[in-house]
């Protein structure tokens, strides 16, 4: 899998670097700023991104906004955003197609080696991986979806962060049965119609998130 890696810090991103690949991936550029963002993501043998949302030259957003760019030109593209902030536009923007491989972690948040590089895992696979703090600010934004009750909203928090059936039921102290119930009532409240359960918990998590 050959990822693009953009981190404007130097000692994170060789760290970044040294990870992904000591783990089965190709980082085949690091970069420090949009502009080198912007050309490595024009190669066409690029599989996914890993990026921050803040980088040279305006450490505004840039990141973000190159990963709504490639996703527009190659619909579907895998992007874990890495950063040390929630920007909720963008953010939104970026999980607007509801086509999932999408991941947004916190850096102060990730305290897991393991965890990082199976979510990476995971949103290259097609997954979405959301980070709670992510998710409480983007669902700070928007009215509740009222269907859905208290339960089955715990349910869909913890599936956007990429959670099986079996940890959310350990999460919740109740049976991996009782979960699987609560997501099929989340699949008809959200009129999400029959498809593979990965597919519909992808499009579950990005309707509840989408304003």
């Amino acid at each position: 899998m050959r990822l693009v890696l953009a981190e404007d810090h130097a000692l994170l991103r060789a760290g970044l670097t040294q990870l992904l690949e000591g783990n089965g991936f190709t980082v085949v550029a690091a970069v420090d700023d949009a502009d080198a963002l912007d050309t490595a993501l024009k190669d066409p043998d690029v599989d996914a991104a890993v990026l921050d949302v803040r980088l040279p030259p305006t450490q505004t957003d840039e990141g973000l906004r190159a990963a709504i760019e490639v996703r527009r030109q190659r619909p579907g593209f895998p992007v874990m955003v890495l950063s040390q902030y929630v920007e909720h536009l963008y953010a939104r923007e970026l999980l607007a197609s509801g086509e999932g491989a999408v991941g947004y972690l916190l850096k102060n948040r990730v305290s897991d080696v393991g965890e990082f590089v199976d979510a990476v895992r995971r949103v290259v696979a097609g997954g979405t991986v959301l980070d709670p703090e992510v998710v409480a600010t983007v669902m700070a934004k928007q009215q509740p979806l009222d269907r859905l009750s208290a339960r089955e909203r715990e349910v869909l928090a913890l599936m956007a962060q990429g959670r099986s059936n079996a940890t959310i039921a350990e999460r919740l102290v109740v049976t991996e049965k009782a979960v699987a119930k609560h997501i099929n009532s989340i699949f008809t409240k959200l009129d999400l119609p029959p498809d593979s359960d990965d597919h519909r918990r992808v499009r579950a998590v990005l309707a509840w998130l989408r304003l």
